[in-house]
C-alpha cells in the first residue's frame, strides 16, 4: 500500500498515518448545524474530506466514515449563552423546530450531491443521541470532572487541566486562556468562566428539551460529537475533521469530554482541519457581503460576479489549493479553473480513443506518472500538485494524440486508467454537459426545481401569497406545476 503522510493538526508534524486497526480506518467529520441553507464555506470542507475519503478508499482500505448533523444545542453565540440556533428560527417562522432541522438537511443533502461529495457511512443527528449522552455527562461527573449547578452540568476545565493538557490543539494555554475570558457577572452558575456546558436547564418556553437526571434541558453543543463519534468508532480512533474555526473551543471541548469520561488519553490518532475562504482578499461572510451560496454561484446571480459557474468548476477551482490553505475567490480564478476543466476533460475524452503503436515507447514511463500521482496524495492530499501531474499526463495524450508520439496498447491502457482513476475516482470530478445549449437546459432545470421547492417551503409556512405567486408566474412562462401526494413536480406546457 502506498505511504501516506497527515500533517497532524494537534502535533503540528507531517507523519506517517498508520491507522489503529489496518486496513479498517474510522474517521469523524463535524457536520452542519441545520438551521439555514448551505454556505460556500460548508462545501469547501466537505469537499476536502470527501477527498481524504476517497483516497483513503483508492488506497484500499475500509473506511468508516461519520459524519453528524447537529439538530439541537448549538447556541447563537456559539458557547453556552443565547438561543438554540433551530429553536430560534422556528419560532421566527412559527414552525416546528424539527420542520427546521428537515428542510435544511433537504438542503444540505441536494447541496453534496450537487458538488458530486459521496455521502458518509453513517450520518447520525444530536436529538438521535441524547440517551448517550446523558450516560457521558453521568461517566465524566463519576470521574471528578464536571459538576451540577442550577440543573446544569459544566465541565470543570481547571479540574481537569490538573492532570491532563486542555488547550493542546489549539495552542492555548490556561492562564491566557484566563487573560482573555471576561469575569463571572455574579449571576452566572458557573464556578469559571473557562468550564462550558454538558447539559443546560431549559425553562418551559425552550422548545427543544428532553428530562434527564438534573430535570428537564438540552446537551451542550460540544458533547454530541464526543458521543457519536466514540459511538460509532470507539474510544479511540484514527482521524477527526473540521473546519479551522472548530478547534477552540469546539474540538478542544472534544478531546477534553472524550478523556475525562472514557481516560484514554489521544482519543483522536490525526486532526486534520480545512481552511477559510476569501473573496478578493477579504474573509468571505454575510457581514461582509461577499457570502456566496452554490445557488448564486451556479446563476451567477451575486454582485460580485460576472456570471455563473458549473459545480465542477467550483469543485476544481477548490481543489487547485491544498486544504489546509486559505482560498480566495475571483471571477479571475474562476474562469481559469473553468479552462483547465475543459483542458483535463477534453484530454481524458481524448485518451479513450488513442491509437497503439507495434511497439512501446521507451521514453514512455506511464508508471513514473502513476507514482507521482501517489506521491502526491500521499504528502497531506496534495491536490494542486496531483493535477499539475494530470495535466502532464494530458499533455502526453496530446503528443499521442497528434501523432508526435507514439505508445504502445498497454501503455495507453496504463495512461487511460490513470487518467479515469485519478480524475474521477480521486478528485471526484465527473462530466458536465459539453455544450452551451445543453448548460443552458440543465440550468433551466435547475432552477425549475428550485422554484417548486421554494413554493413547497412556502406553503409549509402558509405563505399562500408566495406559493400562489410562483406558481402563476411560472404558467406565464408555460410552465405547469403539479401537486400530488408525493409531492409537486413541473412540465413544460
Amino acid at each position: 500500500m502506498e505511504p501516506l503522510y497527515i500533517r497532524n493538526s494537534l502535533t503540528r508534524e507531517r507523519e506517517l498515518f498508520e491507522p489503529l486497526n489496518a486496513p479498517h480506518v474510522g474517521m469523524y467529520v463535524c457536520g452542519p448545524t441545520v438551521y439555514s441553507n448551505v454556505h460556500l464555506g460548508n462545501v469547501r470542507t466537505f469537499l476536502s474530506f470527501d477527498i481524504v475519503y476517497r483516497y483513503l478508499v483508492f488506497l484500499g482500505y475500509q473506511v468508516r466514515y461519520v459524519r453528524n448533523i447537529t439538530d439541537v444545542g448549538h447556541l447563537t453565540g456559539d458557547s453556552d449563552e443565547g438561543e438554540d440556533k433551530i429553536g430560534k428560527k422556528a419560532r421566527l417562522e412559527n414552525l416546528e423546530p424539527m420542520e427546521i432541522v428537515q428542510r435544511y438537511t433537504n438542503d444540505f443533502h441536494d447541496v453534496m450531491r450537487l458538488f458530486n461529495i459521496l455521502p458518509p457511512s453513517i450520518e447520525p443527528s444530536a436529538t438521535g443521541h441524547i440517551i448517550e449522552q446523558i450516560e457521558m455527562i453521568k461517566a465524566i461527573q463519576k470521574n471528578g470532572f464536571a459538576y451540577e449547578a442550577g440543573g446544569s452540568v459544566y465541565f470543570d476545565v481547571r479540574k481537569f487541566a490538573e492532570s491532563h493538557g486542555y488547550g493542546e490543539l489549539s495552542g492555548r494555554k490556561i492562564d491566557e486562556l484566563m487573560n482573555n475570558t471576561r469575569d463571572l457577572d455574579g449571576q452566572s452558575e458557573k464556578r469559571d468562566p473557562l468550564d462550558f456546558a454538558l447539559w443546560k436547564n431549559a425553562d418551559s418556553t425552550h422548545l427543544m428539551q428532553w428530562p434527564s437526571p438534573w430535570g428537564n434541558g438540552f446537551p451542550g453543543w460540544h458533547l454530541e460529537c464526543s458521543v457519536m463519534s466514540t459511538k460509532y468508532l470507539g474510544e479511540r480512533f484514527d482521524i477527526h475533521g473540521g473546519g479551522m474555526d472548530l478547534k477552540f473551543p469546539h474540538h478542544e471541548c472534544e478531546i477534553a469530554q472524550n478523556i475525562g469520561a472514557h481516560g484514554s488519553e489521544r482519543p483522536v490518532r490525526y486532526w486534520m482541519h480545512g481552511n477559510m475562504l476569501t473573496v478578493n482578499g477579504r474573509k468571505m461572510a454575510k457581514s461582509e457581503g461577499n457570502g456566496f451560496t452554490p445557488e448564486e454561484l451556479l446563476t451567477g446571480q451575486h454582485k460580485l460576479l460576472e456570471r455563473g459557474y458549473s459545480a465542477m468548476t467550483v469543485r476544481f477551482f477548490m481543489l487547485q489549493c491544498h486544504y489546509a490553505s486559505t482560498l480566495d475567490f475571483s471571477n479571475e480564478a474562476l474562469q481559469a479553473a473553468e479552462k483547465g476543466l475543459d483542458r483535463l476533460m477534453s484530454g481524458v475524452a481524448k485518451a479513450k480513443n488513442l491509437k497503439a503503436a507495434s511497439e512501446a515507447n521507451s521514453t514512455l514511463d506511464i508508471q513514473a506518472l502513476h507514482q507521482r500521482c501517489c506521491d502526491a496524495m500521499g504528502d497531506d492530499f496534495n491536490t494542486p500538485v496531483l493535477i499539475s501531474v494530470l495535466f502532464e499526463a494530458v499533455k502526453v495524450v496530446n503528443n499521442i494524440h497528434d501523432g508526435r508520439m507514439t505508445a504502445s496498447a498497454d501503455q495507453i491502457q496504463a495512461l487511460q486508467s490513470l487518467l479515469v482513476d485519478f480524475t474521477f475516482s480521486v478528485l471526484g470530478l465527473r462530466e458536465e454537459a459539453q455544450n452551451a445549449a445543453e448548460q443552458g437546459d440543465d440550468m433551466r432545470d435547475g432552477l425549475l426545481d428550485l422554484l417548486v421547492d421554494l413554493r413547497t417551503g412556502a406553503k409549509s409556512s402558509k405563505d399562500w401569497a408566495t406559493a400562489d405567486a410562483i406558481r402563476d408566474a411560472l404558467s406565464q412562462l408555460g410552465i405547469t406545476i403539479k401537486d400530488s401526494k408525493d409531492g409537486s413536480s413541473w412540465e413544460v406546457q
